[in-house]
């Protein structure tokens, strides 16, 4: 006896996008958190132009996401201190978009249960077990029977670890800090702005725009590089306090709350995507990009494969598996190929001088930066289509 024909295992985009799909589709699915929403959740809060296409696709609608803010192209500072600015398209939809994840989550937590899934929240998992026919999920003192799972549920996924498919003392690749701030200037409000600090390569800093003359202020740095993780806080009032980063927040910018931190896992194709009944999504795959940490397309992405692969009941796993590596698994490889160059200043700045050449050399790394097309869509000749580098950005109609 089952009480659910797939359970999810968390409720964020990449669980959120599977639930939504496969209730529309008529499959009996229930999803669980830990967390009641809304909840914060530590992100950088950027839409790539990946995250924005798969959110339309699902038929999700900005406009009830109270913190939603349109970017129409980035401003970045070279580790020698050159500010360039890079313009997405402006004819055809957009390619960037900036929103918490306390709104955006909520939303698609919305979206879900409107389309008929059965969401259950403040659930934790405790237990796992299976045989050949489906799964039992222990949460405290109820048992819910799936026959197949969906694992959403982190970097620490505690699906993957109760089916013994862990990764023996992993902490991600990449580890953030972020911040938000209130009152900042007219520029902070508006313009999303990276700066590649010197001593931060390969990793970055970022302001990015929210509504209500709010921002989202943090840094990134890769395990390995040139800091330390334990170096983070200590870091982060020196940061704050360089003038350029002073001069952006404005005299008048106030954080909100603490700051917070978190580890952001990237390694897609090097852990298992699929268990007994089960398939892995989002940060619980390891599938965010391991040159920006960006993960919310990803996620997305990874949560309507599974979907799909689901709905194909005769090969699911296989497909899914199988679907993930040929989108995600050679961008991957190219992206980690770049970072070791990335982390050098001398490197970095004469690539981003090539890259602010012209205006066409501008747009193009703007729309490559931010996922409109594949990091490695270049040495992917099956890619490759009329188009591929002007597609349309998302939400035309808007």
């Amino acid at each position: 006896m089952f009480d659910s024909e797939i359970a999810i295992i968390g409720a964020g985009p990449a669980g959120s996008a599977a639930a939504t799909l496969l209730a529309r589709a008529g499959r009996d699915v229930h999803v669980f958190d830990r967390a009641e929403f809304p909840r914060d959740k530590c992100c950088g809060d950027g839409l790539t132009t990946l995250a924005l296409r798969e959110l339309e696709a699902l038929g999700f609608e900005p406009s009830n996401v109270a913190s939603w803010q349109r970017v129409d192209g980035v401003v970045i500072r070279s580790p020698r201190g050159t500010e360039r600015r890079y313009p997405l398209p402006d004819d055809a939809g957009y390619h960037a978009a900036v929103a918490t994840r306390e709104d955006l989550d909520t939303a698609l937590v919305d979206l879900a249960r409107a389309s008929g899934a059965q969401v259950h929240e403040g659930r934790q998992l405790t237990g796992i077990d299976h045989d050949a026919d489906g799964v039992d999920l222990v949460f405290g003192e109820e048992v819910h029977r799936a026959r197949r799972v969906i694992a959403a549920d982190g970097m620490w996924s505690p699906t993957r670890k109760m089916l013994g498919l862990g990764v023996e003392s992993y902490r991600g690749e990449w580890h953030a800090f972020r911040q938000y701030f209130r009152n900042v200037s007219p520029r902070a409000a508006q313009e999303l702005v990276v700066w590649f600090e010197r001593d931060l390569l390969p990793g970055y800093a970022w302001s990015f725009p929210l509504a209500g003359e709010r921002a989202n202020i943090g840094f990134g740095i890769q395990r390995g590089g040139s800091q330390p993780i334990a170096a983070m806080k200590r870091l982060w009032p020196d940061l704050l306090a360089r003038p350029h980063v002073r001069e952006l927040l404005g005299p008048d910018a106030e954080p909100e709350a603490p700051h917070k931190a978190w580890p952001i896992p990237a390694r897609v194709g090097r852990v298992p995507l699929t268990g007994p009944h089960t398939i892995f999504v989002g940060d619980a795959a390891a599938v965010t990009d391991p040159m920006t940490g960006e993960g919310i397309g990803q996620a997305l992405l990874t949560g309507r494969l599974a979907a799909d692969a689901i709905m194909d009941d005769d090969h699911g796993l296989e497909r899914y598996e199988h679907e993930v590596r040929r989108e995600l698994v050679a961008d991957d490889r190219m992206a980690r190929l770049l970072i070791p160059l990335l982390a050098r200043p001398a490197i970095c700045g004469a690539a981003l001088r090539a890259t602010g050449a012209n205006a066409w050399t501008r747009r193009n790394f703007a729309r490559w930066m931010f996922e409109d097309y594949p990091r490695a869509m270049i040495a992917t000749p099956r890619r490759w289509h009329r188009g591929m580098f002007t597609g349309p950005g998302a939400y035309q109609r808007a």
